[in-house]
């Protein structure tokens, strides 16, 4: 069984109990979550029984201890956290608006995560692991671009596998590099796993059909398409399979993409027919809405099995 890791933030998330834009005036909280993107994936394919790991960087306080205590009881391999004495692990306080959109306040760049660099534990993980999850947010950050470009390149070349999740706001694409870095990865990617219009981040000019084809050309064995509420769909080469979405009442969707993601990837590792892979993804991204706070909703093959044939016994 391939081992998967990815590289990224570490955070917690507090999120207001109120709707409104910002924090202006004062607010109840709740939380702290354990949270960041990278995280959150990661979460769920430990939940999958799958061996992974997570290269990252936390204080050496109370957050760091609520992330790194959250993974390790979900089956991650936690060696490549580094627990930085002094230094703040990362946060993001969230406040929901009237109309489902969210506003952030984020102290990333200048926490513990902020900071991530090479270790010995990270290269020891780089060297142990087949599979390479990248999410492109890891490249508004120079040096832990860099550091996510390389493990790809070194998995890559001893025949491991990449996946890529843009997980990337359009403005960030004109930043210094940024495109010929998510080109590099993108020639490397064996499971492209976009997000509504983030397929067309790449080739804007075309449409839906043509970018996939385009896609699947370069070499991409497997494209997934998450469309949140409307599901979600798989390309392959002479093959398309579409899940609709689960009825669930939505709590809080903050992670639901990467939880969907990381039941994807785990079951596209371990040669799940397609059609069924998609389903029980689309059941983790269900799941993850539920609940509040985005690793809470993070759920076990059991679990996501009986979702879905409780689905199937009531169509």
């Amino acid at each position: 069984m391939r081992k998967v890791l990815t590289i990224g933030e570490v955070l917690v998330e507090i999120v207001a109990t109120t709707k409104g834009d910002g924090f202006l005036a004062a607010q109840p909280l709740v939380g702290p979550f354990p949270s960041g993107a990278p995280a959150i994936f990661i979460d769920q394919v430990g939940k999958m029984g799958t061996p992974c790991a997570i290269v990252s960087r936390v204080g050496d306080d109370d957050f760091g201890r609520v992330n790194i205590d959250r993974l390790r009881a979900d089956g991650v391999d936690v060696s490549g956290i580094e627990v930085a004495p002094g230094e703040s692990t990362g946060s993001a306080f969230v406040r929901y608006r009237e109309d489902g959109s969210r506003a952030f306040v984020y102290n990333i760049r200048h926490s513990a995560c902020g900071k991530l660099r090479p270790t010995a534990a990270s290269e020891a993980l780089i060297e142990s692991c087949d599979h390479l999850h990248v999410m492109g947010s890891a490249f508004s950050a120079p040096e832990l671009g860099a550091m996510v470009m390389d493990a790809a390149r070194r998995i890559k070349a001893r025949g491991g596998t990449i996946s890529f999740d843009p997980n990337l706001r359009p403005e960030l694409l004109d930043a210094p590099g940024m495109r010929a870095a998510l080109d590099a990865v993108l020639a490397m990617t064996d499971l492209f796993m976009p997000s509504g219009e983030e397929l067309f981040l790449f080739d804007s000019g075309r449409d839906e059909a043509s970018v996939i084809a385009a896609l699947l050309d370069r070499g991409i064995r497997t494209v997934v398409v998450k469309r949140g509420a409307g599901g979600a769909s798989l390309f392959e080469k002479g093959r398309r399979v579409d899940a609709a979405p689960l009825p669930v009442q939505e709590i809080d969707p903050t992670g639901a993409g990467d939880t969907f993601g990381g039941a994807f990837l785990a079951l596209w590792l371990a040669g799940t027919e397609p059609a069924q892979a998609l389903c029980l993804a689309n059941a983790a991204g269900a799941c993850a809405v539920t609940k509040l706070g985005p690793m809470e909703g993070t759920s076990t093959r059991a679990e996501l099995d009986a979702l879905t044939n409780e689905e199937k016994a009531a169509q």
